[in-house]
This record gives structure tokens, C-alpha cells and sequence, in this order.
């Protein structure tokens, strides 16, 4: 009787743990995803020649719609999802935004998000209802600044796709880029040429998530990608040329890192 005993808490035991293991399901399985970008994303870019979408695309049989295009900064967002809508409709269950880092190197202000302007509005607590001053904020729609870009990119997208899951990832960090004579980028504990920092555009892209309810992946943070010292190297196209763009090795890391942080959002 003992052993009988054992045996059923042996076989429950067992039976318990592989439906610990077979019970999640990555909730981006089988998924359709758009991908917005620049050469990061880019599958013409030569810096790799598998990106993180690649192998997000072998481990959860995620079908890639990439209109990431070399060199494109934040202004290219609205064409890259016309390119999206032309071509797929509504046949999309998300949109992963992955830009800015050229935004930095090209000096493009900063800019503001809101415009105020004095209005008047109906209101009344506790007393009878009346025309009352207040500031109003319209969202800056300056497509020669930053956060103006940022701002006209995610109205139009939350437009067109407000059923689908919308996710912005911060740039990552960026070190040397030395392709030739005219294309010869800083590393980034310099300031560009409006006297701001990358950080700046990495915050500006956070904000971005509070200001338009999208959610928001801090690659730059948890992705663990830093250029700045030799030892992260390996993870680069060419140690002395090109430390902006991943290699294979630094793609996948990048797609572990969404891998799991995909995991936690909800896919419509």
C-alpha cells in the first residue's frame, strides 16, 4: 500500500511539473508583427545578417513585416506605416518602433510636446456652470523637432491601428561609426549639434509612452548592449569602425532581451 502511495505521488508529482512547463504560452506566438525603423532593423543593412526580428521569427513563428529603412529618423514613421496599411491592411496584430538614434546624430531639436493657448471652457462644482479661463495644451506637431515628430508618428499610427498593440523601444547605446570621410559618427559622450546628449532622445522616447498610452521598452537599459568599452566589442559590426550596429551576437541578444519582455504584454 505504501508503495501504491508512492507511485500516485511520484506520477502527480511529475505530471505537475510538465504542466508547469507546457502551461505558458508566449502570448506573441504565431503572431504578425510590422517592424518600424532604421538600419538597425533594416534586413539591407550589412552590419548582420540576422536581425533580432530574425530570430524572434524562429522561436515564436512571428510573420516580420520590416519597413525599417537605413539612415530614417522619427519623420519617416508616418510613410513606413502607409507602406504597412498599403500592403497589409488590417491584417497586423502589432507594431514594434525601434528609431531615433539618427534623429541625435542629425541634430534635430528637441522641441516641446505641447503648445498652450487661453480658452475658455464651461465648468461648474458646486455652483451653477460658466464660461471660466484656463490653458489649454494642443499636442506640437513640428515635424522639425524631436518630440513633434514623436508626436505626429504615434497620432497617426494610434489612428489607423487602434486594435493593435503598439510598442516603442528606446535606442540602444552607440559608440563609433567611421564608414568614410562623410559619414563619420561620434560616439556618444559627445553632444550633436544642438548641444544635447543621446540620453535626451532615449528620455524623450519613455515620455512618449505616458503621453500616448503605448508601452515602452527600454532597450538602451536592459538590453545590456554597451559599445563605450572593448569588452562589448564582440557584440558590434567592427570593433574600430562600427560600433552602432549589432552584429548576429548582438541581435540575439537584443531579441532575448524582447523575447521576455514581449511576454508581458498582451497582443489584440
Amino acid at each position: 500500500m505504501k508503495r501504491k502511495l508512492l507511485l500516485i505521488t511520484l506520477t502527480a508529482l511529475l505530471c505537475g511539473a510538465v504542466n508547469a512547463q507546457t502551461a505558458f504560452v508566449h502570448p506573441w506566438m504565431q503572431k504578425r508583427v510590422a517592424y518600424f525603423g532604421d538600419s538597425i532593423t533594416d534586413p539591407r543593412n550589412s552590419g548582420s545578417k540576422k536581425k533580432y526580428w530574425n530570430y524572434l521569427q524562429e522561436w515564436l513563428g512571428i510573420t516580420p513585416y520590416v519597413y525599417a529603412v537605413s539612415g530614417r529618423q522619427w519623420d519617416d514613421i508616418p510613410r513606413q506605416a502607409d507602406k504597412l496599411q498599403t500592403e497589409h491592411g488590417d491584417s497586423v496584430d502589432a507594431i514594434l518602433i525601434f528609431i531615433g538614434t539618427n534623429d541625435y546624430n542629425n541634430g534635430v531639436p528637441i522641441g516641446e510636446w505641447y503648445e498652450e493657448k487661453d480658452e475658455q471652457v464651461m465648468y461648474g462644482h458646486g455652483q451653477p456652470k460658466k464660461l471660466t479661463d484656463r490653458k489649454r495644451r494642443y499636442m506640437c506637431m513640428d515635424k522639425a523637432t524631436y518630440r513633434g515628430r514623436i508626436n505626429i508618428a504615434l497620432d497617426k499610427v494610434k489612428r489607423m491601428y487602434p486594435t493593435k498593440q503598439i510598442v516603442l523601444l528606446t535606442p540602444i547605446h552607440r559608440a563609433q561609426f567611421y564608414r568614410s570621410d562623410k559619414n563619420w559618427q561620434c560616439t556618444e559622450d559627445y553632444k550633436n549639434q544642438c548641444d544635447i546628449y543621446l540620453e535626451e532622445y532615449i528620455q524623450a522616447v519613455k515620455d512618449a509612452g505616458n503621453i500616448w498610452a503605448v508601452p515602452v521598452i527600454d532597450m538602451n537599459a536592459i538590453s545590456g548592449l554597451y559599445p563605450m568599452l572593448d569588452e562589448y566589442a564582440q557584440y558590434f559590426a567592427d570593433p574600430e569602425t562600427d560600433r552602432l550596429h549589432p552584429n548576429d551576437k548582438g541581435h540575439e541578444r537584443m531579441a532575448r532581451t524582447l523575447y521576455y519582455q514581449l511576454a508581458t504584454l498582451p497582443v489584440f
